[in-house]
């Protein structure tokens, strides 16, 4: 007899108010060539009758006699609940107008109490489709509260990982204990995702051993409601260890009722936790030899540090002195795929808030504006209280970078896969990926089509873009060890390939990195070349591009011991990108 039931996380929770102390008054605004003038304060209000407000548009309402007359008191006062911004609603700042985080958009903070984990009703199979919510919008999509609850119940899977992997961990629990013979999944296919992909790696390791049955790793969904199109994984889990069928989508065509016809391959043999069969590649465990050497660039958690080179100048950058080292040319991952924007960005790290009222009040008060009203809204006391720096200011990175003249960085989540040589006076977004080494062998390594294949085959992807994980990409990948002759071809090929791009984009201002790599693969497949291809073709000196790539792709087979291999790789497409499947 088959029962469709639905599976809860947790049980046995109350959900109430939660205890607060009283908030402080709120800061006075103040307006230029004027004494300070306070102009209110914020106050929560009950209602006998919420439901009797009349709306008046805005987020405002007028008392009516349906509703009664509010009684008002702060949070935390006499029952009222706590509560907090909304994370959505904004309202233009009454000093420089720009949006800030309106304090008036308040949703209540809820506690649950004593939560545990919930018990699943006895069955053989566990099939479902449980929710697709992100780790990064969990909060906003269930509330603090239910969030921080799971995450404090269900401690064995990481923060990281998506909604979805709670149901994933806990139905692979049962099977693995006999509590249930097999489950099935449909999830988003950032399932192979290294912060989700580590819940699967955990079960295939733990003792007694789960098993992958069988997987698609990445299939067409269309939502039936809203007609959306989305990317999902299907996976089936069993006991012990044991062989699965991985089935790949080859080809896909839409039809007149909106759904999409697909073809399929099949293939068997042991399924790791990338869902892919052959080389176990996501079992591969950090080296040594690269700890200490990458890291994501800085997080900061507040868009009015970005300041443009105007911007910068009023602030004092060429004219106070000191300034420069926290006013810095900063780079993101379009700012290397497309074109830099030339932006600068304000890093105080280092600096007390006082040091920096007292050294650069300017700047103090750029911060001040562009910054705290959005930090104030923070969940997380820390990102509040140091509100002048960066969420996430990379203090190991600094201690890595240090003393270098420049660094290797790549783009997170990219379409071609290509390492460049950046200023050490730049800094870098939370979206690249940063390699701290000013050596050209590095990054010719890192260049060749070796190290590409290896980060195709160990990081995960965005919708279809390879995304370099540096715990996975990088941290696990063993560099050759070369001759000095060998390492002094690597270093100057990948001098020149540097060199080349560098060159012909200063030449050419609409000439992109992504332009270039497009057109090359076009030349690596045999692909005719439109018109805009031929034009970017001669700005970017493809053709010399391509002999310097694959020049440097035999010198790395070569330091590999692997001379034979470049007969049958060198030239082929797929060096910077993946090889379609369809």
């Amino acid at each position: 007899m088959r029962q469709s039931v639905a599976l809860p996380l947790l049980a046995a929770c109350l959900l109430v108010a939660a205890p607060v102390h009283a908030a402080e008054p709120a800061p006075e605004i103040q307006r230029a060539a004027a004494a300070p003038q306070a102009v209110g304060q914020l106050q929560l209000a009950t209602f006998i009758n919420p439901g009797g407000l009349e709306p008046r548009g805005q987020n405002l309402y007028l008392e009516t006699a349906a509703s009664g007359a509010p009684a008002v008191g702060a949070p935390g006062a006499d029952g009222r609940p706590l509560t907090r911004w909304d994370g959505l609603s904004y309202k233009p700042s009454p000093i420089t107008g720009e949006p800030v985080p309106d304090e008036a958009c308040q949703v209540e903070q809820l506690c649950y109490l004593a939560p545990a984990k919930a018990a699943w009703p006895a069955a053989d199979y566990i099939v479902g489709n449980p929710p697709f919510i992100g780790a990064a919008t969990m909060r906003r999509a269930l509330g603090d509260g239910y969030v921080d609850a799971v995450r404090g119940t269900w401690k064995a899977v990481p923060e990281s990982a998506d909604f979805v992997m709670y149901w994933w961990h806990i139905a692979g629990e049962a099977v693995r204990s006999g509590a249930a013979r097999r489950f099935g999944f449909i999830t988003t296919n950032s399932l192979r995702q290294t912060f989700n992909r580590r819940v699967v790696q955990a079960q295939l390791e733990a003792k007694p051993p789960l098993s992958l049955a069988f997987a698609i790793p990445d299939h067409p969904w269309v939502d039936a409601a809203d007609g959306a199109a989305v990317r999902i994984a299907m996976t089936v889990g069993a006991a012990g260890e044991g062989e699965g069928r991985l089935l790949t989508v080859t080809e896909e065509r839409e039809t007149q009722q909106d759904e999409v016809e697909v073809a399929l391959r099949e293939r068997g043999g042991r399924l790791f936790a990338d869902l892919n069969i052959g080389a176990d590649v996501a079992g591969a465990r950090p080296l040594k030899a690269n700890l200490g050497m990458s890291s994501p660039g800085v997080k900061l958690h507040g868009a009015g540090f970005i300041v443009t080179p105007n911007e910068a100048a009023q602030l004092g950058l060429g004219a106070l002195p000191g300034l420069e080292r926290h006013i810095r040319a900063y780079r993101n991952g379009r700012d290397l795929a497309d074109r830099p924007r030339g932006v600068h960005v304000i890093d105080l790290f280092g600096l007390s808030a006082d040091e920096v009222r007292a050294q650069y009040p300017a700047t103090y008060q750029w911060v001040l504006e562009r910054v705290k009203p959005e930090r104030d809204q923070n969940n997380r006391a820390t990102y509040r209280d140091n509100w002048w720096v960066f969420g996430e200011a990379r203090r190991d990175w600094r201690a890595m970078a240090s003393g270098l003249s420049r660094y290797i960085a790549t783009i997170e989540t990219t379409k071609h896969r290509v390492f460049q040589f950046l200023d050490a006076a730049i800094l870098p977004d939370n979206m690249l990926v940063n390699v701290a080494s000013d050596d050209a062998l590095v990054l010719g390594v890192l260049s060749s089509r070796v190290h590409v294949y290896w980060s195709l085959a160990s990081g995960g992807t965005l919708e279809d873009r390879p995304r370099y994980n540096k715990s996975v990409c990088f941290d696990t990948f063993p560099f050759p060890a070369p001759t000095p002759a060998q390492a002094d071809a690597i270093r100057q090929l990948a001098e020149q390939i540097d060199a080349h791009r560098k060159r012909q984009q200063a030449a050419h201002p609409g000439l992109t990195l992504t332009g270039l790599y497009n057109v090359l693969e076009k030349l690596r497949s045999g692909e005719p070349l439109g018109a805009k291809d031929k034009t970017l073709h001669e700005q970017g000196l493809v053709s010399v591009l391509r002999t310097l790539h694959d020049e440097l792709d035999r010198a790395v087979f070569a330091a590999y011991g692997w001379a034979d291999l470049a007969g049958q790789l060198v030239g082929l497409p797929g060096a910077t990108t993946p090889l379609p499947d369809k």
